[in-house]
């Protein structure tokens, strides 16, 4: 593992940034974290709010045992410490969101203790990111200061939502590094399904902790910038907020420990407050909920209800397929991509008759090059790819078996997004099937060279780069449906 090398040169000399995330994460549950109350997104504003998320006199909380089995689900997929004992606090503060005048999360005894991640912020190299702990939390309503001149709104739908507080050690060192581990953690949690991780809907944000020291010195005063929701602007809350910190460093001045926002059309940070300490919130055990005491049977369900994680899954890809490092970490990236191409793979190793480990390469390729460009091209996500993995295999399927050149499948494939059709109905109906007639095509070749005869005079003088010149016009003559093998073979006997 290296060390990263991203400094900031100052007038004094380098400065080293030093990162660590709180990333507040959804969990995925159809009901809030003590109520029955619906979480789906987008709904009227106040529509999805229970007599206990409006914090009414007498209402008790029930804790929702799906939202502890996702943080326990969680911690297991980040090889952590799964704390059996666990126990709600709650955190007093006021604010207009929060009727309960408190949130009820878990300070002392939280549900998830340490973990990792392993990170690659660059090809070839990996870095680990520790996780400290994860506890569960209530999420607070909503504030709209946009809708009445002079009124300011509350919307609560979004009061009592479970939150997963994913907090990891101080161990990152460069935006980019910020950056990887949050995409990396992005991509877990969609694994698991414990989390959406819709970052434009605000299901994944993350308070930014940023402090700068020279190398090898002890840590700084970190400053902690607020609720960014998107990998960009995470990595420029940290380069703006690392760089001031150097400026006034460097200026004589000294580092507040504060709350800041990040402005993302100034790509700045601003203060927001100074930094509460815990003793200020008042914490104390919630007197309405019992200590949570998880059984062996329930960790046990949660650990074999896990899916393939991530790493586990690129590791057999390179080992059992045969893929490129890169191929394995393109496809495992996102769970909806690996779900794609194993169903793609099984559909053509049943076609070709061969086994996954045989139609694999050819796959990955293809659905690395042609589909997601065509995607790219179409602004279309894998899930509203237009083509199916039945319909790919069928593709290559005809390229394997000699009926489609690359050529010609290429411009199947585009007919397929034009159109939605198979591509055996395509290559019938519009006569694309290749030929490997070799009388048809050394009449061709005979037409090519008789038509280009300076140039096979050059070729015969020994400018041998001119065979691709004759390959090229051949092939269009025939309308790409030319076997480029045999088109290759024909060509360099009628040369000579």
């Amino acid at each position: 593992m290296s060390e990263s090398s991203y400094r900031i040169q100052g007038a004094t000399g380098e400065w080293e940034v030093v990162i660590g995330l709180e990333v507040h994460a959804q969990v995925t549950s159809n009901a809030k974290l003590f109520s029955g109350a619906s979480t789906e997104f987008g709904a009227e504003p106040n529509t999805q709010v229970s007599l206990v998320d409006a914090a009414m006199p007498g209402m008790l909380p029930v804790l929702n045992v799906e939202c502890v089995r996702q943080a326990v689900r969680t911690g297991m997929a980040l090889e952590a410490k799964i704390n059996a004992f666990s126990r709600f606090d709650r955190k007093n503060y006021f604010y207009a969101d929060l009727p309960q005048g408190y949130q009820i999360s878990q300070l002392y005894h939280p549900i998830v203790g340490e973990g990792s991640i392993e990170i690659e912020p660059a090809e070839g190299v990996t870095r680990t990111v520790g996780i400290e702990r994860i506890h569960l939390e209530q999420d607070a309503g909503k504030l709209m200061h946009d809708q009445h001149p002079s009124f300011s709104y509350v919307d609560l739908n979004r009061s009592g939502v479970a939150l997963m507080e994913i907090v990891s050690k101080p161990d990152m060192r460069s935006p980019e590094e910020a950056g990887a581990y949050v995409r990396k953690l992005r991509s877990i949690l969609r694994y698991v399904g414990s989390c959406d991780g819709n970052m434009e809907q605000g299901s994944m944000r993350a308070d930014v902790n940023v402090s700068v020291r020279k190398p090898g010195d002890k840590f700084g005063t970190r400053t902690e910038t607020k609720n960014v929701n998107s990998v960009r602007f995470i990595m420029a809350a940290i380069e703006y907020e690392a760089n001031r910190q150097v400026d006034v460093l460097e200026s004589g001045g000294a580092i507040v420990q504060e709350t800041r926002l990040f402005d993302p059309d100034k790509g700045e940070t601003r203060s927001l407050r100074s930094k509460e300490e815990a003793h200020d919130y008042r914490y104390f055990p919630d007197p309405d909920l019992l200590p949570l005491e998880l059984t062996p049977d329930f960790l046990d369900e949660c650990r074999h209800s896990l899916p393939e994680l991530p790493d586990a899954k690129r590791r057999r890809y390179e080992e059992e397929l045969g893929l490129s490092a890169y191929n394995a970490s393109v496809l495992t990236a996102e769970a909806e991509t690996a779900r794609w191409f194993e169903a793609l793979i099984a559909e053509a190793a049943l076609k070709q008759e061969r086994p996954e480990t045989q139609v694999a390469k050819a796959a990955s390729n293809w659905l690395i090059s042609d589909l997601f460009g065509a995607l790219n091209r179409l602004g279309k996500t894998i899930e509203e790819s237009p083509v199916t993995p039945a319909q790919g295999a069928e593709l290559l399927s005809l390229v394997a078996d000699g009926t489609l050149s690359g050529t010609l499948a290429k411009q199947v494939f585009e007919i397929m997004l034009e159109t939605g059709d198979d591509p055996a109905k395509i290559v019938d109906e519009r006569g694309l099937k290749q030929t490997s007639d070799t009388g048809a095509i050394e009449a061709v070749i005979s037409e090519v060279l008789a038509a280009n005869a300076d140039k096979v005079a050059e070729y015969r003088s020994g400018k041998d780069k001119l065979f691709g010149f004759f390959v090229g016009q051949t092939m269009k003559a025939m309308a790409g449906k030319g076997n480029p093998q045999v088109v290759n073979e024909l060509l360099k006997k009628a040369l000579g």
